[in-house]
């Protein structure tokens, strides 16, 4: 998910190919590409791995025959599929040549900042419904705490999609 991560993965044709003026850049720009993408991807990726433990647990409320609780879970269950989807499909963190909007370097260190943060936010959604999977039976709280975190998640990643298109901070 680093960008300079791709620095140590060069073959000799890339080093060769960084000697020329001018593309440099390109190459630098084409890692930021690829790690967005991979970034993006293990978002997605996570909140698909929250909502089983979202499912879990309403497994056991039914087992339990808590059914008043299912509701709550299903909001979430729907909330956790419909960010992932975003997430997906999401601007990639670059600028092509003809873009109208065009993204500098300020732009993507500011997004990746944010990547950062949602990265480890993620880690903690991910624990919460893991939890909740456990023992779903505090189901208001659960549910709460979850979609807090979520709402959390949601807003910084509108953050990371207002700075590439130019109208971030």
């Amino acid at each position: 998910m680093d960008p300079t991560r791709h620095a140590h993965d060069r073959n000799a044709l890339e080093a060769l190919l960084r000697q020329i003026p001018g593309f440099r850049g390109y190459l630098e720009q084409e890692y930021r590409r690829e790690s967005d993408f991979l970034t993006r991807k293990w978002l997605a990726d996570q909140l698909l791995l929250a909502k089983q433990g979202v499912d879990q647990a309403m497994r056991k409320l039914v087992e339990k025959v808590q059914l008043d609780a299912l509701p709550g879970y299903e909001s979430l269950r729907g909330r956790l599929d419909g960010f992932a989807n975003q997430i997906r499909g999401a601007d990639r963190g670059y600028s092509g040549l003809f873009d109208y909007v065009r993204i500098g370097e300020a732009e993507l260190d500011q997004a990746y900042a944010v990547d950062v943060a949602l990265t480890n936010d993620m880690q903690t959604l991910v624990a919460a419904c893991r939890e909740m999977s456990s023992d779903p039976s505090p189901a208001d709280q659960a549910v709460g705490k979850v979609q807090q975190l979520l709402g959390e998640l949601e807003t910084k990643f509108r953050q990371r999609g207002e700075i590439l298109q130019g109208m971030g901070k």
